[in-house]
Order: structure tokens, then sequence, then C-alpha cells
């Protein structure tokens, strides 16, 4: 069959705003496997440019594909695209099967089937086996009720969803359809040519707001020496030089990680590395930091989401401030770059709140930070405590993290965001922060900092802008749980567990180590 798989235009400020794109690694993910089943994979990214819908449109028509599938990463904010893209693909070719995947759509299956009936199939979980199925199915006029991990409308026009599909035991049994971008497109840090792979998926922690840990199910990684080499061949074979890590933990299993340095060591290629990680990981890894910095890793996120002993508990992060500090002074004395991420919005916050958490931020001293707002997701077990907050941004689009979305009790929307852009100023301009910006004696980190600097001011002034002309929030908006419906977090794990086999130990899915 003749498949064309769609990345819809983002509208976080975040991907608008710089002028590297990375490429859509779950839609590469899914080409692979549909490439090696016979299928004729197109990809059309529409965040090049970014193309208007008539134009993603006019250029799927072009293909003539028997089947579309939408998807993207930024999931919740990308849902209404992804719709109007739907929508007017139905309108111009109706025979066309629409196919949908992602995060938001393996939880909110049940509402997106109900408002519209643009998509034909929705995918629930990971999406490697489950499309290679249904493709299968749909050639063969096989019941779609036999494939696992899908919902779709059901004969009497009610929403149906099959048995749930099992995690992928092994993450190597399938590759990434490297061949559906033109490598030279793509680029990060200002200008490197640059991918995004994961080493792992899922995260062993409990972090009660992470709308990524069920989705996965459980932690599992990569071979080692096989994703080591996947990246060598890239660089050698495509230019890239640098990898941006879309794990939420690749560190979790310190004797895999470990291997895969040692590997990627060997393979002598002098790609970066960056990605994000817990404190507590590198802290535990002090006496191999050094091998992070030969193996290329250049910077590390490090979601500490707040300076607050009580909102970390809260929030089931684990951890602690102390932590949180050390691991920042590891990474500095290996010559490797630390964002630190800080989440306001919380409840019952206040000024002094922020101002102890602006001394925290200082006292930490990271090389970057990146201020997120408290964004619950219906699946988590967080979304059941915050149900009854109310909602004061109503457009989805605005739910990236980047936009206050729900009301605070003690703080006006315009006090919040002022006191956040000049927390960011007075963290990132303070003087021993412009020093390691103008002369960090590592060419390569004084580049990248001048660079994330460069596209950090456009996104302040940006969301400013934003704020002041653009954004219409509402005064008395409906509760957390009005908006989004129910909480799913008895339905968080997307996925059955993955089957062990004979030939693979358990420490392939799970994270003891």
């Amino acid at each position: 069959m003749k498949i064309a798989l769609i990345n819809p235009p983002h509208t976080a400020i975040g991907s608008r705003v710089p002028d590297d794109h990375l490429p859509p690694l779950g839609l590469l993910s899914i080409g692979g496997p549909l490439i090696d089943a016979d299928h004729d994979v197109v990809l059309i990214d529409a965040e090049f440019g970014p193309l208007p819908i008539a134009k993603v449109v006019s250029e799927v028509l072009r293909q003539s594909p028997d089947v579309v599938l939408i998807g993207h990463s930024g999931s919740t904010s990308a849902h209404p695209t992804a719709v109007e893209i739907a929508k007017a693909l139905k309108a111009e070719a109706a025979a066309v099967r629409v196919i949908y995947g992602g995060v938001f759509p393996t939880y909110h299956w049940r509402d997106i089937l109900a408002e519209t009936d643009v998509f034909d199939v929705l995918v629930r979980g990971e999406g490697e086996e489950t499309v290679v199925s249904l493709m299968d199915a749909i050639t063969s006029g096989r019941p779609l009720e036999q494939v696992p991990g899908i919902a779709f409308l059901a004969g009497d026009g009610e929403p149906f969803a099959t048995r749930s599909a099992r995690a992928i035991a092994s993450l190597d049994s399938y590759r990434v359809g490297w061949e559906l971008i033109d490598h030279a497109r793509y680029s990060y840090w200002g200008g490197k040519r640059a991918v995004v792979m994961q080493f792992s998926r899922g995260c062993p922690h409990l972090c009660n707001y992470c709308g990524q840990r069920g989705f996965w199910t459980r932690w599992r990684h990569r071979d080692p020496v096989l994703f080591a080499r996947e990246i060598a061949r890239l660089h050698r074979e495509q230019g890239v030089e640098l990898i941006n890590l879309a794990d939420e933990n690749p560190t979790s299993s310190r004797k895999a990680w470990a291997a895969f340095l040692q590997a990627l060591i060997a393979e002598n290629v002098p790609v970066l590395i960056v990605g994000s990680t817990r404190a507590d990981d590198i802290v535990r890894d002090a006496d191999i930091l050094h091998l992070y910095r030969k193996a290329g890793v250049v910077r590390w996120l490090m979601g500490m989401e707040n300076t607050d002993e009580a909102t970390l508990a809260l929030i089931r992060k684990g951890g602690g401030t102390a932590t949180d500090r050390e691991a920042i002074r590891l990474l500095r004395k290996h010559g490797i770059l630390s964002m630190a991420t800080w989440v306001v919005g919380f409840e019952e916050d206040r000024l002094k709140d922020l101002w102890r958490g602006f001394r925290q931020l200082l006292s930490y001293d990271p090389d970057q930070i990146q201020a997120l707002y408290v964004t619950p997701h219906r699946w988590t077990p967080f979304f059941r405590i915050a149900r009854e907050r109310t909602v004061i941004e109503t457009d989805v689009r605005k739910w990236d993290y980047k936009h206050q979305v729900l009301k605070m009790k003690h703080l006006h929307p315009a006090v919040l965001i002022s006191c956040v852009k000049l927390i960011e100023v007075a963290i990132q301009a303070r003087p021993k922060a412009l020093i390691r910006i103008l002369f960090h004696r590592d060419p390569v980190q004084r580049h990248s900092m001048r660079w994330y600097t460069q596209m950090g001011r456009r996104v302040w002034f940006h969301e400013l802008s934003e704020f002041a002309f653009r954004r219409r929030m509402v005064k008395n908006g409906p509760t957390l749980e009005a908006f989004w419906g129910a909480p799913q977090d008895a339905e968080e794990e997307s996925m059955l567990l993955p089957a062990r086999t004979a030939s693979m130990p358990p420490r392939v899915i799970d994270a003891a180590e």
C-alpha cells in the first residue's frame, strides 16, 4: 500500500521560534517497519514552513496514498491541528483511510471518536507492531477487532477499543526509517546536523505528574553496542553531528548506560549528545562521568520541577535539593552543561515561594534554566489531585508546558509571568553566567551556550508579546475535570507488560541495576 506519514505543524513557542528543526522520531520509528513490510512510505513534515493546512492536504493528494498516518511528539497541543488536517483531507478524499496515533489519542480515544468521524482508526500505545498488523488487516480484509492496540467506531457508531497491545520486548526488533528524511534539512544547536534517538523507553520512577511513564508501561533499553553502532553509522554516512536523546531517563540502568558509553567511545566518532536525566543518576555515576564527556555528552536537562521539598513530595519526584545541587556541580566539573527545569503554577504558590525558588536556583548555579507551567494530564495520578482546579486556558494548543493553563489561588497570571520572566533574566544574565557564555574554555560549549541564549531571548520576548496582545484567558473557567473528563489514572499503563523470552534476560525490561 501507499502510506503517507504526516508530521503536523506544531503551534508551541519553542517549535516556532528556533530556525532549527529535528526529525519526527515517532513517525520514522513507524516508517521503518512499514517499509520492511513492503509498503510504499513517504513522510510529509509540515513543520517546515510551517505548511498551512491546505498545503499539507495538497501534498498528501499529490502522493495519492491509500492510508495516511498522523502523529506528533507534542501530542496534546498538536491535537487540534491533527483534527484540522484530517477534516480537510476527508473533505477532498473521503476514501483515504486516516489513522491517528500518539500519547493523546492513546488515552482520549473515546472522546476523539465521539467528537469526530474523520479518523478511521486510532493507535493506542507503541506503534511499530500495531501499524504493521493494522496494515495487514486492511489489505487482507481481516476484521479490525483482531488487531490489538487500536480503537475505532464500531458498526453501531460507538467508540470501540480492541485489547491492549503488549509493549515491545526488544527495542532492537524494529528499525528507524532514516531513509524517509533528507538529513541535511534537520539541525539543532545552531545548525549542527542532528537527529532524535531513543536508547530507552519509559521510566522506573513514580513521579505522579509524568505523562510518559505510563504510556511506555515499562522501562526498556536497546542493546548498548547496537545503539552505539547506529549512531556511528549515521555520523559516517549522513554527517550527523548531534544526537538529541528523547528518553525520559536513559541512565536508569548504570550497567547498560556504561556499556553504551564504552561502545560509543570505541566507535571513535565526534558526535555530541544532549538529553534528559535525573540528578540522582548523575550523583550515582560520579565515578564514571568522565566517560559521559568522552562519549560526547555535552548537556543534560534535569527535571528538578521545584525547589520546595513539600512540593517535590506532593508530586512524588524523589531526590531532593541537595542532590540537585551536587549533580550540577559534578556536571560542571566534567565539562557538561546543566539545564534545570523549574515548574511554576502550583495552586498554593505565593510571591514568597517564587522568591525562595529564585534564591534556590541561584544556589544551584545551573548553566541554563527552563521555566515550565503545571500541565496535568488526565491519565496521571496528579490529575486526580488537581481535578477541582480552575482552567483558565481553554485553547488546547496552549497545553504545551509553556503557558499557564490553571488558575492559582494567590497570584494573577500577569504577576506570575512577570515574575517568571524576571527570574529567567536574573539567572541567565548574572555575571557568572555571562562569563561562561562569553569565555567558556570549550569552544563547543561556548557555541551552544550562545545559541541557547540567542534562542531564549527570542522566546522571552515572544512569550511576553503573546501574553499581552494575543492570549484570551477565561476568568471563570471550568474545573480541570469538567474540561477534560474524569481521571484516567486507572488506565495509566497503556500497554500490557512486554513478554519475556528465553533469549531476553530480565535486565532488558527491568531497571534494577
